[in-house]
């Protein structure tokens, strides 16, 4: 056998070892995540002990989801966990009352805290925020539509933890 396929015939097999791990190496690599941008809204509480509290509360992860840094600017008050399959879960503490809370507005109670939602589906978007509207300070979690019960749950358990509860104070009706 000639020198030069004999070295071809080891050489094949070699590279395509090499080029299989190389494939499974780059395909099971964590992507690296980008800061969340969190937008800046009227949030007149975002930095009192209360919104430190809840803050200072909150896990690490929920289920698929785990915390996330906030790009810059970061507002007061809010934190995100993101999740390689879908949108980051934003919380925002310290908000002033949702214009849309109103005394006909229906509440979902979650672990002892009454939430008010309100569907993204209107702007086209695959989320709901809920709003913590029982509280001495309001709470506003966005999450997918597709991410289960389980980061509600978990952040309600936060809230019920630090926040005390309070009467809620909605919008007269218009």
């Amino acid at each position: 056998m000639h020198p030069a396929l004999l070295a071809t015939a080891i050489a094949l097999p070699v590279a395509l070892v090499v080029g299989v791990i190389v494939a499974a190496v780059i395909a099971t690599r964590t992507p690296v995540r980008e800061p969340v941008v969190v937008g800046a809204v009227p949030a007149p509480q975002s930095e009192s002990a209360q919104c430190g509290r809840l803050l200072g509360a909150l896990p690490e992860s929920y289920g698929d989801y785990s915390k996330a840094a906030l790009a810059e600017p970061a507002p007061a008050g809010a934190a995100a966990w993101q999740s390689d399959a879908a949108d980051p879960i934003v919380l925002r503490c310290g908000l002033d009352r949702p214009t849309e809370f109103d005394q006909a507005s229906p509440l979902n109670v979650v672990d002892d805290v009454q939430w008010f939602q309100v569907s993204g589906a209107d702007q086209g978007l695959q989320s709901s925020t809920w709003y913590a509207v029982d509280r001495e300070v309001y709470v506003a979690v966005t999450i997918p539509d597709n991410s289960g019960p389980t980061p509600l749950q978990s952040i309600s358990d936060a809230v019920t933890a630090t926040l005390p509860e309070t009467p809620i104070d909605p919008n007269p009706i218009n």
